[in-house]
């Protein structure tokens, strides 16, 4: 469990196959030098730092940096990784490699602190306070003084966590900071990774051996002793049932979570107050940002899909000097850094040699660019693969201006419809009950850390339950493509007083539709229900994130929230279809659906059933829409 934890966090070095990785390794040893260093800090902390010069001296070189908290392994001067920077491609080009383990983490001293609070201004007139956009800059300061051959330029690159550490670096970089590229990263502990839209993401249950500790590489006993005992609370080859059977929160945090910090900060920090609030980067992306930037995601990112996209869109709104850019493809959380030749999310097949596209056609070039003036540096501004018909689009703006917003009401009967409005008059209900909540996946899929599969899973399973709303269009009689932010304008009553809610939307395959080479002999793709976007919204958040209401039992209220974006062409013959629910187990946790102050907090009484009615007068809107607003303009809304 430790060394599958280790792997899903660790992303960055990624290798195309056994065979490669040998290839690699040798080549990593025979063409740089290694150098492990202590680089002092303004306020004294020394952060441990691997280097690795290429061995050709003939030329200068820019820096390529990645800062982590998942060890920079394998220490020792001696021991050489199997690869170097974001791909082999860019390894073959010449960099100065550096890796450096943040505040805290394995080699570096200090203390660590998750998503450490960005200080405004901090750069380079501060010298005592201390941030990760100031460990960056110092770190680039003693860079360029001190390691020979550098051309005076830096980048660099992270995904997921140090995707965040890549752009907390952002807001007053060093000078010679040049070219940054954000991938996958955590903008938000509140919107996306540990939670999404302030629901928990009970999936993440497994993580917090790693997160909740300082960490040293010659104290991890207690992460076997963490595992260990949660692999014992019940059976790990049913993730759903085992999840049921650990109970509450609060019984998780009195069985495994008593001593762990950062599950002991989420539980004391329900609500987005202003804890989370500071560690929030984006506020901190608002100006002064001047070099170039390329956000990179995946559309199946069941972890960070709000992360790339909102950096962008703030870099983008804020910095207009920035050379910003983002990228967006058919992966699931970093899958961009390997190729396995067939690209598939679960059932679904987008392609063959994807990765390697990226990292040749789109990565390669903007590192090379900006770091050492090679090419045309005519880059898109937005780089997005279109889900449904499987191929590239540029776009010179994202949300693009070109494609037409739609909107899609309900009606009883059943039927989605295209640019009309429902029927106020028009009721749907269901019950939700907690006790047995409905599946994130159609599949019984073992103990995991954040599921991945399901973000194309078949929705077949949850369209037959008494407690999903399900909606459709008629077959289309042509293509439809949908683009840019999604939101759902939800108009509800609930019989208890809080309650989750679910939307996601979904294309219906035809009924001819054949399997493809992505697709096991048990999956009939004909009538195939494939997930495209979906969210879940905490409704007790309805009109502030910060300050949490309970509902009025009966009453009508609007519950509105954004699904993040889209770019998916539903193929003429195909079906748009809507879900609607109130758990997704064991992905979100379970709301008890009575209002209590913090459910971390609930007890086993406080969950209930509850009857769920929408309006027909709701909506999903997707498109240029002045009212899609992202979570921090709404905290008091």
């Amino acid at each position: 469990m430790k060394n599958f934890l280790l792997s899903v966090f660790a992303l960055a070095i990624c290798s195309i196959s056994a065979k490669a990785q040998l290839t690699d390794s040798a080549y990593v040893r025979e063409n740089y030098t290694k150098q492990e260093v202590y680089i002092p800090m303004r306020d004294g902390v020394k952060l441990y730092t691997a280097i690795y010069t290429p061995k050709d001296d003939s030329k200068d070189y820019p820096f390529l940096m990645k800062r982590t908290c998942y060890s920079i392994r394998p220490y020792g001067e001696d021991n050489y990784p199997n690869g170097l920077g974001p791909s082999p491609y860019l390894m073959r080009e010449g960099y100065i490699f550096v890796y450096q383990d943040v505040r805290g983490r394995w080699m570096s001293e200090g203390d660590f602190d998750n998503m450490r609070p960005h200080i405004d201004g901090n750069n380079p007139k501060n010298k005592k306070d201390i941030d990760e956009s100031s460990d960056t800059f110092d770190t680039i300061e003693w860079l360029l003084k001190n390691v020979k051959n550098n051309n005076g330029k830096a980048g660099q690159w992270g995904i997921s966590y140090p995707g965040f550490y890549t752009a907390a670096a952002l807001p007053e970089a060093h000078p010679a900071l040049v070219a940054s590229s954000p991938q996958a990263p955590i903008s938000d502990f509140f919107f996306d990774d540990f939670h999404h839209m302030g629901a928990f993401l009970q999936s993440y249950t497994m993580a917090f051996p790693v997160f909740g500790h300082q960490t040293e590489p010659t104290k991890e006993s207690w992460y076997n002793d963490k595992w260990d005992k949660l692999r014992a609370a019940g059976n790990t080859s049913d993730g759903y049932e085992y999840h049921l059977e650990m109970g509450t929160l609060e019984k998780i945090t009195e069985d495994y979570y008593a001593d762990n910090f950062f599950w002991q900060q989420i539980v004391e920090h329900p609500n987005y107050d202003e804890f989370w609030q500071k560690r929030s980067i984006l506020p901190h992306l608002d100006e002064g940002i001047d070099h170039a930037v390329m956000t990179v995601g995946g559309w199946f990112d069941a972890e960070d899909l709000y992360g790339p996209l909102n950096i962008y869109k703030t870099v983008e709104t804020n910095n207009p000097k920035a050379k910003n850019m983002i990228v967006m493809g058919p992966w699931s959380h970093g899958d961009w850094a390997r190729e396995r030749g067939m690209q598939a999310v679960n059932h679904i097949y987008f392609g063959d040699s994807i990765s390697t596209y990226y990292q040749t056609n789109v990565e390669k070039p903007f590192f090379e660019y900006f770091l050492k003036g090679k090419g045309d540096g005519n880059f898109p501004e937005a780089h997005m693969f279109d889900t449904g018909t499987k191929e590239w689009k540029s776009f010179e703006v994202w949300p693009p201006k070109n494609i037409a917003p739609v909107k899609l009401g309900f009606t009883k009967d059943g039927r989605l419809l295209v640019n009309k409005e429902g029927n106020e008059q028009e009721q749907f209900e269901y019950i939700s009950d907690p006790g047995k909540p409905v599946p994130y996946t159609s599949y019984t899929e073992g103990l995991t850390f954040t599921p991945r599969k399901f973000m194309t899973d078949d929705q077949r399973h949850a369209s037959k339950r008494p407690d999903v709303l399900t909606f459709e269009t008629p077959v289309l009689t042509e293509d439809v493509t949908l683009a840019g932010e999604i939101m759902a304008k939800l108009k509800v009553a609930i019989s208890s007083t809080d309650a989750d809610f679910i939307v996601k939307l979904i294309d219906v395959y035809a009924d001819d539709a054949k399997a493809t080479k992505a697709t096991p002999d048990n999956v009939v793709m004909a009538g195939y229900q494939q997930l495209v976007r979906s969210e879940v919204f905490r409704g007790r958040f309805r009109n502030s994130f910060a300050k949490p209401e309970p509902f009025k039992p009966g009453e009508a209220e609007e519950v509105n929230f954004p699904l993040q974006d889209v770019l998916h062409t539903f193929k003429k013959g195909h079906k748009i279809m809507i879900q609607i629910h109130s758990s997704w187990f064991p992905y979100i946790d379970r709301n008890p659906q009575k209002y209590v102050d913090n459910i971390y907090k609930a007890k086993k009484e406080d969950y209930e059933k509850a009857t769920i009615t929408v309006f027909g007068s709701s909506s999903v809107e997707i498109g240029e829409n002045e009212s899609l607003n992202t979570p921090i303009e709404l905290l008091d809304r």
